[in-house]
């Protein structure tokens, strides 16, 4: 048994952990760090063996990237509506972590593929990792942990009775990026459970093989998701709009909006609340009418076609929700595809029976049914004190009863800010049968400051937010954030935790949503570490939406309030992966096509190394910026769709 001791372990290499190790290798360049990945590349939830073809990003080209490198275009006929193929994202985080150097490794020899985290455990004041990988068992002991598993990770697989005896396959979309479903002649029924965006994916990939789908969503639960189709009123430009633009977050009855007048007239005045709703009715009636649910003819109705419309306003998000990737998707679902609301009884051979009694033949099950955390290598006592979800059942007594004293007073400080939130709609409450994320500012213990979590809440962008989180770990780990006292903090915790179940509903049970909230959360983040270079100037404060421009300053500014270690083996610029020096892909190659989904071929291509310690973060990335397509500029024109429709409304 191997037993090696770090300085910092990072478990996950998705985009949240190959964050979190950059930044801090930015600051302590010559660490002894490693990252602990269970798949064999980087990714998570967009690693190579995990994408398939309709499997688009949920973000508008020219977002979904980090700061410090920029995305090569990816073909036109790859990019719909903005968004484009995941395969492009698998591409660049294998090129990404390629492409950063510190004390002679790149980040790639920093990471151990297909280590299976088993057991995690703290004694004398370190952290012991055990696991298993190629070599057998290793135990690895480090001073400081970072979490980076993310919610993506384990599948959520349904009960199913009688599955013993089904004796055909039952995947989950997690499994079909590798499996032979789709080619299989011998598989001709294929059926979909679940009822939000991996499920939608499921099923038109499933038609466009030809195969006959039938698609489930079940009546004991939230019901179908949102699914935004490309109108230009709800596109991914305006989704993107309502969480990145300061002023339009006001719209949403944040925490993470400050108490000044507007806000205080929005969410506390009947008129400000009646201008609000009606916004938010605007968007709903776009959603909603856009795949024309009910009125697709007798044939679609035969079909269940209308038994996709979800129930509950968008506002209240209760239901999942995801983007539609092609101009064609409603059409070839309300045309090809059998859909019931309704809960599974049994399967039995080559069968699926629903409680109504109808029988559905079926050659393959698929299952877009969602994820639960990957935080099971913590025992149970640890996931208590640490503050991570755990079965409510064993929860210690006296730990729930402090949480429910809390959380009750914190519910009444919700609702005097926020009295829309008193009154949510009908609707289905899906059972609690875990506890809460209880972390401060969503990465922090109350108990340990050696231990931080990345990439465990829910917003609209990963990239920004793990590189906000980073930032902000990093400064936690050093010590450079000035905490509150202990009962400060556990208010706090509480408040968010009875803030996210009255806005969000099911989904805020586990108190880690807020899909509306993420600029003004990773505001407070770098208002935590006394950081301010991310901001504007006055109005463009307000109404230019968040960008990754805005973060490239960030690192300067850190460095110089914090400072950094200084790598003996080699001068500032010569560390490639910081901003001081890296290495970029010529701007004059447009596009890569990785030639496979499973094994990418790295494209060759003349790179040149720019320092760009001499010119502006503006500058050195502007030639890439000109090359981006029309595919990306349309963003702009739904921005401001956003503003004038909120004008509208208000006024």
């Amino acid at each position: 048994m191997e037993s090696t001791r770090y300085d910092v372990a990072i478990i996950g290499a998705g985009i949240s952990g190959i964050a979190a190790a950059k930044f801090y290798l930015d600051i302590h360049p010559k660490c002894k760090l490693i990252i602990l990945e269970k798949d064999a590349s980087v990714g998570g939830v967009w690693n190579q063996s995990r994408v398939f073809d309709t499997f688009y990003t949920q973000s508008p080209l020219g977002t979904w990237e980090y700061s410090d490198m920029p995305m090569p275009q990816p073909p036109e006929q790859d990019i719909f509506n903005g968004v484009f193929k995941a395969k492009y994202t698998s591409h660049y985080l294998d090129d990404y972590i390629d492409r950063h150097h510190y004390a002679g490794q790149t980040m790639r020899q920093r990471i151990s593929f297909n280590f299976h985290v088993q057991n995690v455990n703290k004694d004398n004041g370190e952290w012991t990792i055990s696991g298993k990988d190629a070599r057998g068992e290793v135990v690895l002991q480090s001073s400081k942990l970072i979490v980076a598993s993310g919610l993506t990770s384990v599948p959520n697989m349904p009960f199913l009775p009688g599955q013993e005896s089904f004796a055909n396959p039952i995947l989950h979309q997690k499994d079909f990026g590798q499996s032979t479903v789709l080619y299989r002649p011998d598989i001709e029924r294929i059926t979909v459970l679940g009822a939000a965006k991996s499920a939608a994916d499921l099923v038109y990939d499933c038609v466009q093989a030809g195969k006959k789908v039938t698609w489930i969503v079940r009546k004991t639960g939230t019901g179908p998701g949102f699914l935004v189709s490309p109108d230009p009123r709800v596109s991914p430009g305006t989704i993107y709009a309502l969480s990145t633009i300061r002023f339009m977050t006001t719209l949403s009855p944040s925490l993470f909006n400050p108490d000044s007048w507007w806000n205080r007239f929005l969410q506390r005045t009947r008129m400000g609340r009646k201008r609000m709703e009606k916004f938010w009715e605007s968007i709903h009636q776009a959603v909603v009418e856009a795949p024309n649910f009910n009125d697709r003819g007798p044939e679609a109705r035969k079909h269940g076609f209308q038994h996709l419309k979800p129930i509950s306003p968008v506002f209240w998000q209760n239901q999942g929700a995801g983007l539609v990737n092609r101009p064609n998707f409603w059409d070839t679902i309300a045309q090809n595809v059998q859909v019931h609301y309704e809960d599974i009884e049994e399967l039995h051979k080559g069968n699926v029976r629903l409680k109504s009694g109808e029988d559905i033949p079926c050659d393959a099950i698929l299952c877009g049914t969602g994820w639960t955390p990957s935080l099971n290598f913590f025992d149970q006592n640890m996931l208590a004190d640490l503050g991570i979800p755990q079965p409510v059942s064993n929860f210690p007594p006296e730990k729930a009863r402090l949480w429910e004293e809390l959380e009750k007073d914190a519910d009444q400080q919700v609702l005097e800010r926020f009295p829309i939130l008193a009154c949510p709609p009908d609707h289905y409450h899906t059972p609690v049968t875990e506890t809460p994320y209880r972390l401060y500012n969503g990465i922090a213990p109350l108990s340990d400051g050696s231990i931080a979590f990345v990439g465990h809440v829910l917003v609209a962008n990963y990239f920004r937010l793990a590189e906000c989180q980073a930032i902000w770990a990093t400064a936690y780990l050093d010590g450079n954030v000035k905490l509150p006292a202990l009962e400060q903090r556990q208010k706090n915790v509480a408040l968010f935790v009875a803030w996210c179940r009255r806005r969000y509903l099911s989904n805020g049970d586990r108190g880690h949503w807020m899909s509306a909230e993420q600029t003004g959360y990773t505001d407070r983040l770098f208002h935590d570490v006394g950081l301010s270079s991310h901001r504007r100037f006055w109005l463009w404060d307000a109404f230019v939406p968040s960008t990754k421009k805005d973060l490239h300053r960030v690192r300067a500014e850190y460095i110089k309030k914090f400072g950094r270690e200084v790598n003996s083996q080699s001068s500032e610029k010569g560390i490639k992966g910081s901003r001081a020096c890296w290495q970029t892909r010529n701007p004059l190659q447009r596009s890569y096509e990785p030639t496979s989904p499973l094994q990418v071929q790295k494209t060759a291509s003349p790179t040149r190394t720019i320092n760009t310690a001499s010119i502006s973060p503006r500058q050195s990335i502007s030639s890439t910026t000109r090359l981006r397509s029309s595919s990306a500029r349309p963003m702009r024109s739904h921005w401001n769709w956003s503003l004038s429709r909120f004008s509208k409304v208000v006024w």
